[in-house]
């Protein structure tokens, strides 16, 4: 799916390239991103480009590169993914880079990805799911203006090789609009 670029003012959501491939296996190599990446992370340069190519050329999502506006710098991923037309459904998964965590850039890309895909391709509702031990993940769902709705129990297997509880968290397209901001 074509995705335009967003400008959110200090961030800007744009396409994948295949110059952040390299980019992309850097910042996968830390703790957090290989734990709650599924399949464990990217082992290898060629992961990583096979990670673009499917965030870049797939049918039934949108996904895109988070960078800082100023210095083009990648912060990020965001993707609405399992779009269901016929439903009005959809999901949105993302990362940050370890250098970006805590300043509000997560839930900045979430809240842009949900209102592209709420404006633009009719959809009703996004939902979130983050194991239950991973508790920023929690607060960038609140934060991008999702309701929490339940437990899913043993619903994913991560980095870990274990599978995981996961919390079960939505967005509809008429819920309030949340307030964002980014930190320096």
């Amino acid at each position: 799916m074509q995705t335009p670029p967003l400008d959110l003012g200090e961030l800007l959501l744009r396409p994948w390239r295949d110059d952040d491939v390299d980019t992309v296996f850097v910042l996968q190599q830390d703790a957090a991103s290989r734990l709650w990446a599924g399949g464990g992370g990217l082992e290898t340069r060629d992961d990583a480009a096979a990670l673009v190519g499917r965030l870049r050329d797939q049918e039934n999502r949108a996904s895109w590169a988070v960078v800082g506006a100023a210095t083009g710098a990648l912060l990020g991923s965001v993707t609405v993914h399992s779009i269901e037309l016929p439903l009005g459904n959809a999901e949105v998964g993302y990362w940050t880079a370890g250098t970006a965590r805590g300043r509000g850039v997560a839930p900045r890309a979430v809240d842009a990805a949900c209102r592209w895909v709420f404006a633009t391709l009719g959809v009703d509702r996004v939902e979130l799911c983050h194991a239950v031990e991973n508790a920023a993940s929690a607060r960038v769902a609140a934060k991008a203006g999702f309701t929490h709705e339940g437990r899913l129990r043993r619903s994913f297997r991560y980095g870990d090789g274990v599978k995981h509880d996961e919390l079960l968290w939505s967005r509809l397209a008429d819920d309030p609009l949340p307030r964002l901001s980014i930190r320096s």
